[in-house]
């Protein structure tokens, strides 16, 4: 361990026994790691929004002339 983890870890000890034993909170750390794991979650689903976009969902007419099934020749009864 290096001088200043020791250093740290020496002067946390402390404060550590000063908290309540029964008491658990995230804290700011918490905080943060939850706001990171949001932001990254939004970043995604903008990309992925944008990239959706871009996806021809039209189906390619077959190189022998005939139609997919479940397709009319656009006629209505």
């Amino acid at each position: 361990m290096s001088a200043t983890a020791s250093l740290a870890a020496t002067h946390l000890v402390p404060l550590a026994k000063d908290l309540d034993q029964n008491k658990v909170t995230p804290g700011v750390l918490g905080f943060i790691v939850f706001a990171v794991i949001g932001g990254a979650v939004w970043l995604l689903m903008k990309s992925m929004n944008k990239h959706m976009k871009k996806v021809n969902f039209e189906e390619a007419p077959d190189a022998s002339g005939e139609q997919p099934a479940g397709k009319t020749g656009g006629t209505t009864a």
